[in-house]
C-alpha cells in the first residue's frame, strides 16, 4: 500500500500518465506489409482497396448491409444528417460527448436535449416522446459504455412521427441490442474509429445502414458529390478515409476479440479491488448482450463516499492516473448551448450523472500490475480523505492567488 500520496507531497504513482484510452497498436508486421503495398501501388486514397476491404469487414462485424467509411465519426454524423435531408430539430440525449450535438448544430439543425435513463445512461424514450413536435426531424440515440439504447421503445416513436431513428454508436462496436447486432437497428448508425476506441484506424468513422439508397448518397457526398470521373451529381464534401488509416483499421479489427477479453479481465480486476469501497458503484452491463467492455465506469455516490467525484479525480490526476469525468457538464450546459444561446433546460438525471461518473484507465496500455497500483492508490486516497481534501483546498487557494 502506498505510504505517501502525490497530493500529499509524495511522488506520482506513474512517471508517465495512464490514460482511459491508450491506443492499441496493431500487429506491426501485418501493418508494415499493408503499408508497403500502399506505397508500392501508390494508391493512397480515393476509395482504395484497403478502404473497401475495411468497409466489408465492418459491415460483416456489425450485421449491416453497408458500411461507408469516413475520415472521422463527427464528419460521418454530419454527412449522414445531410444525406437524410433533415431540417428543424433533432432529439438527442444531453449525456453524450459534445460531438454528437456539434455535428447536429453544424448542419443547421437544432439539438433538443432530453434526459437519460438512470440505469442505462442512454436516452429515455418517454422523455424523447414528450418533446417531439412539428419541427422534429429525427431522433439520435447514443449507445453508451457498450450498452444499446432501448431500441424497441424508440422505434415506434420515430415510426409514428415518420422520422428517421439514427444512433451514435461510437461506444458500441461489437455490441448487441436484444441479441441483434447494432447494424440491424434503426435507419443508420455512426461508428467511431478514433485512436482511443476499441477498434481504431488512427482517426476514422463510418456510417452503417441497411438502406442501399442512403448508402449510395453517403458515398457520393463523402467524395465531393462525384458520381464518376468529373461527373458531379450533388453537393458533397471531402470525408474520405485514406488507405493508411484503413490498413490500421484492418489490423485493429483482427485484434478485436483479444482486446475484448483483455478489457473484460481489466474490469474484473477493478471490481475485485474496489467493490468494498463505500460509494463506488460500477456500471452494470447487461450480461446477456455482447459487449466490448471498452470502458470501466464507476459512479461515485457523494452521500456514501468520503470524497466527491471531482476530489477523487484531482487526487488521481496528481498520481498521473488520468481518469475522465464523463460527461461533464452535459451538452445542454456547454457552449454554445444552455446559457450560451439556447433555452437551458433542467435534466435531473444527466446533471447528477455528470457530477458522479468516473472512467478508469483500461485497454492494452494498462497492465494488471498497473491496475493493482491504480486501485491501491484509490483505496489510499479514500482512506486518507480528510488529508486529501485539505491538500486539494490548499492547491485551489494557491491557484487562485496565482491567477489574481
Amino acid at each position: 500500500m502506498p505510504t505517501t500520496l502525490a497530493i500529499l507531497g509524495g511522488p506520482p504513482c506513474f512517471p508517465e500518465p495512464r490514460h482511459v484510452g491508450t491506443p492499441t497498436i496493431p500487429d506491426r508486421a501485418a501493418l508494415h506489409a499493408r503499408i508497403d503495398e500502399i506505397l508500392d501501388t501508390r494508391r493512397l486514397s480515393n476509395d482504395g482497396p484497403f478502404v473497401r476491404e475495411f468497409e466489408r469487414r465492418v459491415a460483416a462485424a456489425t450485421g449491416a448491409r453497408h458500411a461507408v467509411a469516413m475520415c472521422n465519426a463527427t464528419i460521418a454524423m454530419q454527412v449522414l444528417l445531410r444525406a437524410l435531408g433533415l431540417e428543424g430539430e433533432v432529439v438527442m440525449p444531453s449525456f453524450t460527448f459534445i460531438a454528437t450535438a456539434h455535428a447536429t448544430a453544424w448542419e443547421g439543425l437544432t439539438p433538443v436535449f432530453v434526459d437519460v435513463d438512470p440505469d442505462s445512461h442512454c436516452i429515455d424514450p418517454a422523455r424523447a416522446a414528450a418533446v417531439i413536435g412539428p419541427r422534429t426531424a429525427a431522433i439520435v440515440g447514443v449507445h453508451l459504455w457498450g450498452t444499446c439504447c432501448d431500441v424497441d421503445a424508440l422505434a415506434p416513436i420515430a415510426a409514428d412521427r415518420g422520422i428517421p431513428l439514427v444512433f451514435d454508436a461510437a461506444h458500441a462496436f461489437g455490441c448487441t441490442s436484444r441479441g441483434r447486432p447494432i447494424g440491424e437497428i434503426g435507419d443508420a448508425s455512426v461508428l467511431s474509429f478514433h485512436a482511443t476506441k476499441v477498434v481504431h484506424s488512427l482517426e476514422g468513422g463510418a456510417v452503417i445502414t441497411n438502406d442501399t439508397k442512403l448508402a449510395d448518397r453517403l458515398r457520393l457526398m463523402r467524395n465531393f458529390g462525384f458520381r464518376g470521373y468529373d461527373d458531379i451529381a450533388c453537393l458533397g464534401t471531402n470525408a474520405k478515409l485514406n488507405e493508411g488509416s484503413a490498413a490500421v483499421g484492418l489490423g485493429s479489427l483482427e485484434q478485436f476479440p483479444s482486446i475484448v477479453e483483455l478489457n473484460r479481465a481489466n474490469l474484473a480486476h477493478y471490481r475485485r479491488a474496489l467493490a468494498h469501497l463505500p460509494g463506488f458503484d460500477f456500471y452494470a452491463h447487461e450480461d446477456r448482450e455482447a459487449q466490448n467492455w471498452h470502458y470501466v465506469i464507476v459512479r461515485i455516490d457523494a452521500s456514501a463516499c468520503p470524497l466527491s467525484r471531482d476530489e477523487l479525480a484531482d487526487a488521481l490526476h496528481a498520481e498521473n492516473i488520468l481518469v475522465r469525468k464523463y460527461f461533464s457538464p452535459g451538452c445542454h450546459r456547454a457552449a454554445p448551448y444552455g446559457d450560451h444561446g439556447m433555452r437551458c433546460v433542467h435534466l435531473g438525471v444527466t446533471e447528477r450523472l455528470a457530477t458522479e461518473i468516473l472512467a478508469l484507465p483500461t485497454g492494452t496500455g494498462v497492465s494488471p500490475a498497473d491496475i493493482r497500483e491504480i486501485t491501491e492508490r484509490i483505496v489510499s486516497i479514500v482512506g486518507q480523505s480528510d488529508k486529501v481534501r485539505v491538500a486539494l483546498e490548499a492547491r485551489r487557494h494557491a491557484s487562485r492567488r496565482m491567477a489574481a
